[in-house]
């Protein structure tokens, strides 16, 4: 029988969207499954290193090779040992964490306090993924399986935030010896271990024998890249692959017609927006990104391109997120932008770039936006672009507009509002309108380093007001999360984040 597999309602701060498939639990060893998983997804692996490759289709791959030092249950959300076997709050700004022994990384070594400190400092250094650690004032080795991690202050979502891929532990001593290699050949201790990778086109892994949690239920893992929304839901349907992950909405039609596949689909963490460059003309004109939002009709967007599936967005931060706070959507109103383009002294409207990454959904929201655009006398060029360059060049404020998608990873408001919006954290880290605005950084700030509730609620409540204001990004809506597979998949779960893990998953034959 055809198996969908959906959320009703409204996911909470605190609380797991995620979905299992299949028949039940899976059956240990035997003859009756797949010596491999294959996986496709849109886009390649950004870097093996977790500390810069922070983007999806990266962290879909590396999550599989790397382990934290606790990490969040898959079905009840509540955090769970994974490298600390057990942890202690010392102070209001000092953890005790009691690293598991035994624990192997993929070259036979031991993991230690060492690496634990090791990796931390370098996550806290490397400016991509600062942001989800540099809480950390220091982290101080007490003995061979015991650290202390001090905070600058009270933070409440710290443990959270080490629960993050990008906060993973690396042997130190491979790292150190050859930094090129690592890149080229990651090492971690995660349930697969690195085997191969052909780049733009796929990666292979293979079960760690020596696990900690014991040896994943498949021993080998392909994860391909296909561009193409449509060839990925191809692929799924000959059985190329065995789980497609994001699905266009068009085509969950095909899938969910189809008796031998099984769709997942859920509302995610994610907003997608489009990014004002403000230090480029005449972006640094609050009346112009104003007019560039007022311009857009987001529920067209939705109705059409997204076939119905998304929500408007105001806040930049998603209504499951804690810190949400609902400003009101930006109305489409073409005569309101022409008027607010005249007075930022452009009656004649402007030229300017948008620029996309090659995923076809993407683009075509984009397209719907540059006519939106061109009714209101702005002409925008599009530009498509391979993921890694959208990246890159983004980075380095190359563009004048560009469409991103965020997903609010710990499921707190300070993981977005801290990266996307400090001035601190320009470029790399996330802030790519790169906004510097005091109010900005003092209210995030305060959000951020307060562990009481009321002052972090108020704190965000004031943010969400003045950046719909500010307009630094045009938010666009949020978005459901999904994914197809073969109907012989079992145990699944669709983690709304979008960071699958595949270790309990196995196919029949």
């Amino acid at each position: 029988m055809k198996k969908i597999v959906v959320c009703i309602g409204l996911v909470v701060w605190g609380s797991v969207l995620v979905f299992a498939s299949g028949s039940g639990d899976s059956k240990s060893g035997g003859g009756g499954y797949k010596e491999t998983i294959t996986w496709g997804q849109g886009s390649d692996v950004t870097s093996f290193d977790p500390h810069v490759g922070k983007e999806t289709p990266a962290v879909q791959v590396t999550n599989h090779l790397f382990d934290t030092l606790v990490e969040v249950d898959g079905v009840t959300n509540e955090l769970r040992p994974q490298i600390a076997e057990r942890w202690e709050q010392l102070s209001p700004t000092s953890y005790r964490f009691y690293i598991r022994r035994g624990v192997k990384f993929h070259n036979g070594t031991d993991l230690t306090a060492e690496d634990v400190k090791f990796s931390l400092d370098r996550a806290i250094a490397t400016p991509a993924v600062a942001y989800i650690v540099d809480f950390i004032s220091d982290v101080r080795v007490e003995n061979p399986y015991q650290v202390v991690v001090n905070t600058h202050a009270p933070y409440g979502p710290a443990l959270r935030n080490l629960a993050v891929p990008f906060a993973a532990i690396l042997p130190k001593a491979y790292v150190q010896a050859n930094p090129d290699r690592f890149i080229q050949h990651p090492i971690g201790s995660g349930p697969y271990r690195f085997v191969s990778w052909s780049q733009s086109d796929s990666v292979r892994l293979e079960a760690f024998a020596d696990y900690y949690a014991g040896p994943a239920k498949t021993k080998y893992l392909v994860m391909k890249v296909i561009p193409e929304a449509s060839q990925r839901t191809i692929a799924l349907e000959t059985g190329e692959v065995d789980l497609a992950y994001d699905i266009t909405t068009n085509d969950l039609k095909i899938l969910e017609a189809n008796k031998n596949l099984t769709v997942f689909k859920a509302p995610s963490l994610t907003c997608f927006y489009i990014s004002m460059n403000m230090r480029k003309k005449p972006f640094d004109n609050k009346l112009v990104r104003q007019a560039v939002s007022h311009a857009i009709d987001r529920q067209l967007i939705i109705d059409t391109v997204l076939s119905g599936a998304g929500q408007a967005a105001d806040a930049i931060i998603a209504p499951a997120v804690y810190g949400y706070y609902k400003t009101g959507v930006d109305a489409y109103d073409p005569a309101l932008a022409r008027r607010l383009l005249t007075q930022a002294g452009y009656p004649n409207g402007f030229t300017c770039n948008i620029w996309v990454n090659n995923n076809q959904e993407r683009v075509e929201v984009c397209q719907a936006v540059v006519e939106m655009l061109r009714e209101v006398g702005i002409t925008a060029k599009l530009e498509v672009m391979e993921f890694g360059a959208f990246i890159q060049r983004t980075t380095a404020a190359e563009h004048d507009l560009a469409y991103f998608g965020w997903v609010t990873s710990t499921k707190d408001g300070d993981y977005t509002y801290y990266s996307l919006e400090h001035s601190s954290q320009q470029g790399a880290a996330g802030n790519r309108s790169f906004v510097a605005d005091p109010e900005v950084d003092r209210l995030v700030n305060l959000g951020r380093t307060s562990v009481d509730m009321t002052v972090r609620n108020k704190a965000y409540q004031d943010l969400a007001v003045y950046l719909a204001d500010l307009t630094n990004n045009a938010n666009i809506v949020y978005t459901q999360i999904n994914a197809g597979g073969n109907n012989k998949v079992e145990n699944f779960i669709l983690d709304p984040i979008g960071y699958h893990k595949l270790e309990n998953v196995q196919v029949r034959k």
